[in-house]
């Protein structure tokens, strides 16, 4: 796992080209502490940065930027083609035989690029990557990025200069470039908790999106400045052409076959030439991806975890339980309060845009404690969205579908009944209840959901209930001066995929939207954070492909979701392990707000200093603090929200 970084100004510009890619690559050292070089072609005023992160070939025949034998391109890259080994076999198959100077995925890429160009060497391979290739003899810069977006990449123009990096620290390093915070993506932090692609918080600045890649003629300055990304795979397309050739075989069949693509590809990801372990949460998707990890390793590979004294938010002990089982070589680690609140002052620099997902915390900590122990990490992120684990898929089954059969003036008046208590008030509640409820009514923070249930009873439309359930403020234009919220692939129409349930159109928006833009940001920045590489093997675009190709009843079945992914995990272990509520990677945060958080935000959302600002109208933010403060409501999220963006806002 490495850092790009790359400019191209004008070559007349009097800024030192040398000194200005060295600053800019510098600010990624946690990405790769290994090694650091630079490129440049002065006469096209191009820059190539690059940290490393050695994990495949770990001598100078990995480094980068690196060029083609044939001497016509050079590159950039983060990232691992797992796939490698084939690709060079199926090159010697077709002719292509070359003298390798060593055993690094990103020799084997430039030397697929020279011998079957760009588009076909991006469909070949299978991944996670970002990649800024430079062409010699077309003067053509091409970016690009995986499939599902495991890795990050901002690019973006600003008068004639072109920026591009895996994060926007390094840009901001740059003696031109202009950090104008852009009010309408404020309006999107609000709403998903993240910025989504292709926004960033800076003016002129965007994110490539996932399966995308982008050619910029540098020589033709006015051409390359209206370039535009074009897609080389279709999220969309996979999931229409699965459901249009479903898998006909029966429930054993289809366990069968997901266990052995499943081994296959979580083995091509255990390829390393540094330690590698997982993270363990001793849920059903961290398990399966251990349980299979240890069936093809003789020796106990290393897993960890992190506790809390708090039961109500630990799940260590039930990882422990799991490792023991599989027989890993578990670390756990039981953190305070203190040292999860230690970690707020640095979330700004971690990840260089407003990003509150409050779940970066604990990311952040396991992969600072799987850093002492190994360099790469695998995750289970991914099974909710690709085999239906979210509540709301479940939701859209018992509520939606009845819903939107009721007469508006009766859900108005179950909307109005769920929300005459307070959150705390049903807690209590299903508190009490819980040992008599069946297992599917245990919920974790059943207030919340009560209140989340009532605010979408009144709404008419599939698309508006989806985004209702996946928005944290429901009107953030309210919010925030001078913006308008734009566009997404949620919020237009045209960009939903045709389904044919209600369940897989909002599993084909998650994996679009919640996973690439939140969890794959919060899990990319934290491990990064630590010089920890990451890998998410159910991402692999072959699990996705054959995921969409399963009939919903294999993923939701009597209530519950993921039953086709459980039935791979129940062949390694025990159900009584790991049937029990989905908790999720949680804090104790609304009452932090209250206790040991309460004077640092207190400050933030001081009304004075929102003014002064000029970005939030205060009185909401305000109201929805008093709240909170009170007790009766937990608005937690909405006030991690604004408080994410204000400590973003004091570092710049």
């Amino acid at each position: 796992m490495c850092g790009i970084v790359g400019f191209r100004q004008n070559s007349s510009s009097n800024i030192g080209m040398r000194a200005c890619i060295t600053q800019m690559k510098d600010t990624l050292y946690h990405r790769g502490p290994d090694a650091g070089d630079s490129w440049l072609d002065e006469t096209m005023g191009l820059a190539l940065g690059h940290r490393r992160l050695a994990i495949l070939e770990l001598s100078p025949a990995g480094a980068q930027p690196m060029h083609s034998n044939c001497g016509r391109y050079v590159v950039v890259f983060n990232g691992e083609i797992y796939n490698h080994l084939q690709l060079r076999q199926q090159l010697n198959q077709e002719g292509f035989l070359l003298e390798w100077k060593g055993h690094s995925d990103t020799e084997t890429m430039l030397a697929c690029f020279v011998a079957w160009g760009i588009e076909k060497t991006l469909q070949a391979m299978v991944g996670m990557f970002v990649i800024a290739l430079w062409d010699k003899q077309t003067k053509l810069l091409t970016l690009a990025k995986d499939r599902m977006g495991e890795k990050p990449l901002y690019w973006g123009w600003q008068d004639d200069t072109l920026f591009f990096s895996s994060e926007l620290k390094a840009l901001k390093a740059h003696p031109t470039f202009k950090a104008d915070i852009d009010r309408d993506s404020i309006t999107l932090l609000l709403r998903h908790n993240c910025i989504p692609a292709p926004y960033s918080i800076y003016q002129g600045i965007k994110k490539l999106r996932p399966g995308y890649w982008l050619q910029l003629p540098l020589a033709e300055l006015k051409t390359a400045k209206i370039a535009v990304p074009k897609a080389y795979w279709s999220f969309n397309t996979v999931v229409e052409t699965g459901l249009e050739n479903p898998f006909t075989g029966s429930p054993e069949q289809a366990v069968d076959i997901l266990e052995s693509a499943l081994v296959e590809t979580i083995g091509s990801q255990m390829q390393s030439d540094v330690p590698l372990g997982a993270f363990l949460s001793g849920g059903i998707d961290s398990s399966t991806v251990v349980a299979l990890m240890q069936a093809q390793r003789e020796r106990p590979i290393k897993t960890f975890t992190i506790g809390f004294e708090d039961e109500g938010y630990n799940e260590a002990t039930h990882a422990k339980a799991v490792a023991k089982h599989i027989g890993t070589e578990h670390t756990e680690l039981y953190i305070t309060p203190k040292d999860a609140l230690a970690v707020i002052p640095k979330l700004s620099s971690i990840y260089c845009e407003p990003f509150s997902d409050s779940s970066q915390i604990p990311t952040f900590l396991v992969s600072q404690l799987a850093s002492e122990h190994v360099t790469v990490a695998l995750s289970g992120d991914g099974g909710d969205e690709l085999f239906g684990g979210y509540n709301r898929y479940l939701m859209a089954q018992q509520v939606w579908n009845k819903n939107r059969k009721l007469p508006r003036p009766m859900r108005r008046l179950a909307s109005t009944t769920l929300t005459a208590f307070a959150p705390k008030s049903w807690d209590a509640m299903f508190t009490t209840l819980n040992p008599i409820l069946p297992k599917r009514l245990r919920l974790s923070a059943p207030g919340d959901k009560a209140h989340k249930l009532a605010g979408v009873l009144n709404i008419d439309s599939e698309q508006d209930f989806y985004q209702s359930l996946t928005s944290h403020w429901q009107q953030p234009e309210k919010l925030v001066i001078g913006a308008k919220e734009p566009s997404t692939l949620i919020s237009d129409i045209n960009c939903w995929p045709k389904t044919d349930s209600f369940q897989h159109a909002m599993m084909a928006m998650d994996a679009q939207t919640y996973m690439t833009d939140d969890i794959l940001v919060k899990v990319d920045r934290a491990a990064m954070a630590n010089s920890l590489e990451t890998r998410v093997p159910m991402l692999d675009h072959r699990i996705v492909e054959l995921a969409w190709k399963m009939p919903l009843d294999y993923k939701i079945r009597n209530g519950e979701g993921k039953w086709l992914l459980k039935q791979v995990l129940f062949r390694h272990v025990p159900h009584q392990l790991i049937e029990r509520p989905k908790m999720g990677f949680s804090l104790p945060l609304h009452d932090w707000l209250r206790g040991s958080l309460r004077d640092w935000a207190e400050a933030l959302l001081d009304e004075k200093l929102l003014l002064q600002q000029g970005y939030f109208y205060p009185a909401p933010i305000r109201m929805m603090w008093t709240e909170h403060l009170s007790g009766k409501y937990n608005h937690q999220d909405q006030l991690w929200n604004i408080l994410m963006f204000q400590a973003w806002l004091e570092t710049q």
